[in-house]
Order: structure tokens, then C-alpha cells, then sequence
């Protein structure tokens, strides 16, 4: 099991350098749900996560979070401490601090510019991160983290990006503009119709009938030569008899 989720990271975290650019060390951002779900389950964010992500990390998180963790009490006070450890993010909401949640979103809008990945077991929130491209999830599971295969939004994203070849659509007008101008449109139909056009009657089909032709003509002429020998052989045995009767 441990090799086949080694695989599965690896293969999405290729898919998250190749087209949205993460570099490392990659900054994750943990919220307080992520850190009571490991310290109940015994996993070391700090010392597995890296390994398990095939690089250097670095945990950060928000004062929003470290605030609303404050506010639950004893309950989470091990999970306070936890994300405490970890490097403080500035946030917008400096005066006014809003939920966990809300303060992630707003920190993985506008296309997720600094190319966080969100660590959290809030399941509205994961949903939430889904609907965004290129925003990579982790939460744990069975003991275990576990980075999640992309979103459909990520791989829809890509999908366009690859089938227009990142030409925006201006551009595209542009260039289809140009050809009319300069005549190229016009020269590429005449050019499809030429090849539309049916060719002549194929050569080698003429070159094969030939053949025929004459392979039927040669035993008519051996059979007329030996008719001509026959003849010249009875002559001469004629000649000869009356010679001897003479």
C-alpha cells in the first residue's frame, strides 16, 4: 500500500509541476482540522510530509486560524500548538478576522499566485478548493497523508490550455485576418481542391495488357513456323521417291 500512494503522489505531483509551475519548497497551508486529525492519529507533519512529497515543504498558516483555535478551547489546544510551530502567512483580514476556511480561499484566489497547497479535513472547504484549478489538496486518511488526484476543474483547465496551444483568441482573429489580406486563405482552398481533383488512367495498368497482348502473339507464330517445316519435309521426301523410281 505505501508503494502504490508513493506512485499516486508522484504522478500528481509531476502533473501540478508540469502545468501550474510548483517549485520547491512547496508551501502548504495547514489548517487547525489538519492538525488535530495528526496529532490524534501520531503522524509528524514537519518530519513526514517532505518525503512523502518528494521535496522540501514549507507549513504554513494564518492568524485567522491561529484565532479561531484560540477560540475553541482545551479541546484543540494540542492543535494550537502545532500550527503554531509553523510560519505565519499575512492574510487580509488583519481588523476582522474570519473563519479557517474563509481565510484560505481568499488565500488561494485570483489562480493561487503563490502556489500554495491547502491541508485540511473540512470537507466544505475541500469541496470548495475542487472548484478551483490548480489549488492540490492534502488530508489524511487511514493513518496516513494523502495528496489528492487533481480536480476536474485542474485537468479541464489544462485540457483548453493544450487544445488552443495558449494563443487567446484575439490573436487568433488577428491571424486569420492577416491570410485574407495577404491572399493565403484563398491559395490554401485552391490547393485542397487541386488534390480533390480524380487523376489519369494509372501507367502501370497500360504496361501489364501489353504484356498480355504479346505473350499471346508469340505461340500463334511458333505453331504457323513449324506448319512451314512440315511442309518443306514432305517436298523433299517426294522428290526423293521419284528419283528412285527414275
Amino acid at each position: 500500500m505505501k508503494i502504490t500512494r508513493q506512485k499516486h503522489a508522484k504522478k500528481n505531483m509531476g502533473f501540478y509541476k508540469h502545468n501550474f509551475q510548483f517549485r520547491e519548497p512547496f508551501q502548504v497551508l495547514v489548517d487547525g482540522t489538519f492538525c488535530h486529525a495528526a496529532l490524534r492519529n501520531k503522524i509528524q507533519i514537519r518530519e513526514q510530509l517532505p518525503g512523502y512529497l518528494g521535496g522540501a515543504t514549507q507549513l504554513c498558516t494564518t492568524r485567522c486560524i491561529l484565532k479561531e483555535l484560540e477560540s475553541l478551547g482545551k479541546a484543540l489546544y494540542g492543535a494550537k500548538l502545532i500550527a503554531q510551530s509553523f510560519q505565519v502567512r499575512s492574510c487580509s483580514h488583519h481588523k476582522d478576522p474570519v473563519s479557517g476556511s474563509a481565510c484560505l480561499l481568499s488565500m488561494v484566489e485570483e489562480g493561487n499566485p503563490h502556489h500554495f497547497f491547502v491541508a485540511t479535513q473540512d470537507q466544505d472547504l475541500a469541496n470548495k478548493v475542487k472548484k478551483k484549478a490548480g489549488i492540490p489538496l492534502l488530508f489524511i486518511i487511514q493513518n496516513t497523508m494523502v495528496l489528492d488526484k487533481p480536480s476536474p476543474k485542474s485537468l479541464a483547465f489544462v485540457q483548453t490550455l493544450q487544445t488552443s496551444q495558449l494563443v487567446p483568441e484575439h490573436q487568433k482573429q488577428s491571424i486569420v485576418q492577416l491570410k485574407e489580406k495577404e491572399g493565403l486563405a484563398k491559395q490554401e482552398g485552391e490547393k485542397r481542391r487541386k488534390r480533390k481533383r480524380a487523376g489519369g488512367p494509372n501507367p502501370l495498368s497500360c504496361l501489364k495488357k501489353k504484356k498480355k497482348t504479346q505473350e499471346s502473339q508469340k505461340p500463334a507464330e511458333k505453331k504457323k513456323r513449324r506448319r512451314k517445316r512440315i511442309r518443306v519435309k514432305t517436298e523433299a521426301v517426294q522428290s526423293v521417291q521419284k528419283n528412285e523410281k527414275e
